[in-house]
Formats: structure tokens, sequence, C-alpha cells
């Protein structure tokens, strides 16, 4: 059964919902295609930056994260080997009264939940194995069901927002374009009962530390250095590794780690060097993780992911709309990506690999603010509201209504549309 739409957004997290959502807001026919179930949750450290706030008040769901009890952070503290400890308060602007760090599994879920109230198709469980393609052309894609049906979906664009190890990107052959040279590794957990006076992240012999306050009273805490040295410490055990990493990252911090409540199991990630892969060709482009990873050190990845999202949409409704060709757009989307992210990209990159001193480090993080302030001096320049993104209008020759008969191959099992 062939269905077409304008396009298919495969992965249903930060990247791909977002950008789903911003294409149904100016009247594109979308599919958002994930192969987890609704509201799983995915590694993550977390953290928004600004600039990810400010998308979230731009679009209109960040009173949902608030209303979801998500704590409001005011300042962030860098604590630097046991040193010294310097705090920035987070200064309110339009959009950005504070910080936020929600669970994964609330922010997709918010995310996903917005995408379908606009319009957009959502189908769970049913994964992406191949792309169909015309003349060099990709047109769509083949995926298989939870239980096991084969579907064939064709689209003018296919968006692939699924991640470092990316389907959409192996199908099309989408080279690698840049790559890091480190690739930290982490371990994370979530304490209750930990007190925080914000973001607080910690430097120092050889390995990094952060706290970070979530959902439910809980605090996640994590713990990183290079991979050699994360296997020479697990062969003690995880939970040893984890203790060790804390002294070494946190020394000053450790005692009220060791006071909190430790819930649930650890997890990792054992680390993968940064890398930039092109962002787009005929009829294909990558958003978020797919298109672009960087360390999560910095903790950045969901903010990046919205930016990124924002441009994509941005140049697909320009082509699309004929104010431009689509492969001029997409060639500008690449650029402006590429352009905003190479400074953070670098000064992550040798952060992750661990062997800084305290003046090297202090040096890499001011890069790494000034990167960030250049981002949310882009975004700020944006209209605000969620119908006041650029990507806002309805596309000619498109309907702003759908009947949901039309696509018999989203089951009850596999469709979660709707209502917010």
């Amino acid at each position: 059964m062939d269905t077409h739409y304008d396009a298919i957004v495969v992965g249903a997290r930060v990247a791909g919902a977002s950008t789903a959502m911003l294409l149904a807001r100016a009247g594109a026919r979308v599919a958002l295609i994930d192969r987890s179930r609704h509201g799983s949750d995915t590694l993550s450290t977390h953290g928004l930056m600004r600039a990810g706030v400010l998308q979230l008040a731009r679009w209109g769901v960040l009173e949902e994260v608030v209303a979801a009890g998500t704590p409001a952070i005011g300042r962030t503290l860098f604590h630097y080997g046991g040193e010294e400890t310097v705090q920035v308060s987070i200064r309110p602007s339009p959009g950005v009264q504070a910080l936020y760090a929600p669970r994964r599994h609330l922010l997709d879920r918010i995310l996903v939940g917005a995408a379908a109230a606009s319009g957009v198709d959502v189908a769970h469980d049913v994964a992406v194995t191949g792309v169909l393609t015309d003349h060099g052309r990709v047109e769509g894609v083949t995926a298989t069901t939870g239980d096991h049906r084969r579907l064939k979906l064709r689209s003018r664009l296919v968006i692939g927002a699924d991640g470092i190890r990316s389907t959409v990107a192996s199908a099309v052959g989408a080279p690698v374009v840049r790559r890091g040279r480190s690739g930290g590794a982490v371990l994370y957990r979530y304490y209750a009962g930990l007190e925080t006076a914000g973001y607080e992240w910690a430097y120092g012999d050889g390995a990094a530390a952060g706290m970070i306050p979530t959902n439910d009273g809980l605090t996640c805490v994590f713990v990183a250095t290079d991979p050699g040295r994360m296997r020479e410490l697990r062969r003690d055990g995880t939970e040893a590794a984890f203790d060790a990493l804390l002294g070494l990252g946190a020394p000053d911090q450790r005692h009220r780690v060791d006071a909190a409540t430790a819930g649930g199991r650890i997890h990792g990630w054992g680390g993968l060097p940064g890398f930039v892969r092109e962002a787009a060709g005929p009829g294909w482009a990558l958003v978020g993780d797919a298109g672009y990873f960087r360390d999560p050190i910095t903790t950045h990845g969901m903010t990046d992911a919205m930016r990124d999202a924002e441009l994509l949409a941005t140049a697909v409704l320009a082509g699309w709309g004929g104010r431009v060709t689509e492969s001029a757009a997409l060639r500008d989307y690449q650029l402006r990506r590429d352009a905003l992210s190479a400074s953070l990209f670098d000064a992550t990159d040798r952060i992750a690999a661990y062997d800084w001193d305290p003046s090297t480090i202090r040096q890499l993080l001011r890069r790494v603010s000034s990167a960030m302030t250049d981002e949310v001096e882009l975004l700020e320049g944006l209209p605000t509201g969620p119908d006041q993104s650029p990507a806002r209008r309805i596309l000619p020759g498109q309907r702003e209504s759908r009947d949901e008969r039309e696509w018999p191959w989203m089951s009850t099992s596999s469709f979660s549309g709707g209502s917010r």
C-alpha cells in the first residue's frame, strides 16, 4: 500500500518531532515514524541551554514542560578541581525566565503531542528498513510495523532524525564531512534528596561530573572520562567506577551525592567521537544526531536538535514555496547548521579528550559560552509564538484537515495522533 506525504520524518524524538511539528504548522502533510514505543525513555543528560528553552517558548510548548513539575534552574555553578567554584546566574530574557532539564520521556512526549495536534500522522513501533528511490532521488521509505506488516510510504522528502546510527543516513550514503578525535565515556544515575544550586558542572583530574535537577524530585548525576580510563575503572565494577570518577571529577561535591538516595541502575555510554554528515541530498535531509553529533559533555544535544529543526523546516518550506530551489534551500540549511556548530564542535571535541589542566578547561568553557551566545542571538531575532514561526504558512494546494481513514495502515496499536 502506497501512502503519499510531503515529508516523512524518521525518528520521533526531539529533532524529529520538532521538525514534523513545524512543517505541519505550515500546512504540509507529514508522517512521523519511530521504531520505539510511545513515551519510552532514552539516554540523555536532560539539560536544556538558553537556546533550547527559547525554542520551546517560541513554539508554545514550554508551559507544558513547566506544568509537568520540571524544576526551574536559575544559576549554573562551575567547580574546578576542588580549588574554585564560579557561579553564573541565568539572566531572565523574553521567553527564558529560567533553564529546565526535563526527563526525555516527558519532553519527547510533549513534542510528539504538539506535532500530532498540528496535524502530523504519528506512528510508533514502526521501523524504517530502507528508502525508495527513482533515478537517484529518494521518494519514500520502506518500513515494518510491530505486527510484521511491510509498508511503502512515499513522500516529497524523507528526513532522517533517527540518531547517530541513522538508518536513513546509511540508506542514502550520507558522507561524513568532518570527524572529531575525542569521545568521552559517561555513567549516570538518578538521586533523590540531592540538593543542588542549579546546574552544577565539575572538572577534576582527567574526569568531569555534573548534577542536573530534573522531574519528580530527582537529580541526574553523571561522571565522565576518556574511554580507556573508564574501561580500566570498570574492571572493579560499574559502581566502583562511578564512585571513583565522582571523587576525581567532583571531590568537594562527593559527600552530597553520598548522602542522597540512589534510585535505579547506572546507565552508561561508551563514547564516540563527534562527526558531521552531509546534511541533505536529492529527496532527503538529516537533522539532530543523524546529521551532527558532539560528545555529550557540553550538554547541548537537545538544544542543537531544536535549533536545527527550525533551520531545516524553514529551508524546506522556502524550497517548496518556490522562493529558491529545493537544492539551494537545503545547501543553505547545511551552511547555517555548520556555521553555528563549528566553534562548539571544536571546543567540545577538545574537552572530551580529558587531557586539560584547570587553565585550559576555563578557556574551553569560555569558547562554549561564546558559541551559545551566537546561537541565542540568531533565535532571538525570529518571531515569537507557535503561529509566528518562519515556517508558519499554508502551502499552496495543501489541505488543513485530514481524514484518518485515508491512512488505514495506521492501526490503533501504532497510531498516536489527536489531541496533545
